[in-house]
């Protein structure tokens, strides 16, 4: 499975951004899938994540603003981002960890910049 992301850019304060996921192969079974990010000089932190059995999950600093989702039809995920702070800024990856057979398996994206500026 290779993921890549899509959909990072510059955007003022309070402006919103979608990101997305694209994976080229099959997600299937059980399967978590989520959206990290690090800011420079900091640890990778989870934003949000999703499950096979349709729970998700947020941080902190992003409830109520960021939304998961995914097109099944499409093997895409998305981030979708309102009232975006500076603070958000930082590189997002996809993520993506699957089960099959009692083997466990995880890839990542290549990453992508979201920075919140004026």
């Amino acid at each position: 499975v290779q993921l890549v992301e899509s959909g990072g850019g510059l955007v003022q304060p309070g402006g919103s951004l979608r990101l997305s996921c694209a994976a080229s192969g099959s997600i299937f079974g059980t399967f978590t899938m989520a959206w990290y990010r690090q800011a420079p000089e900091m640890e990778r932190e989870l934003v949000a994540d999703l499950t096979s059995r349709g729970y998700t999950n947020y941080a902190e600093s992003v409830k109520g603003r960021f939304s998961i989702s995914r097109d099944n039809a499409k093997n895409t995920m998305f981030l979708q981002m309102n009232s975006l702070k500076p603070e958000d800024t930082a590189v997002y990856y996809c993520y993506v960890r699957q089960e099959v057979s009692g083997l466990s398996y995880t890839y990542w994206g290549q990453g992508t910049q979201v920075t919140v500026s004026s």
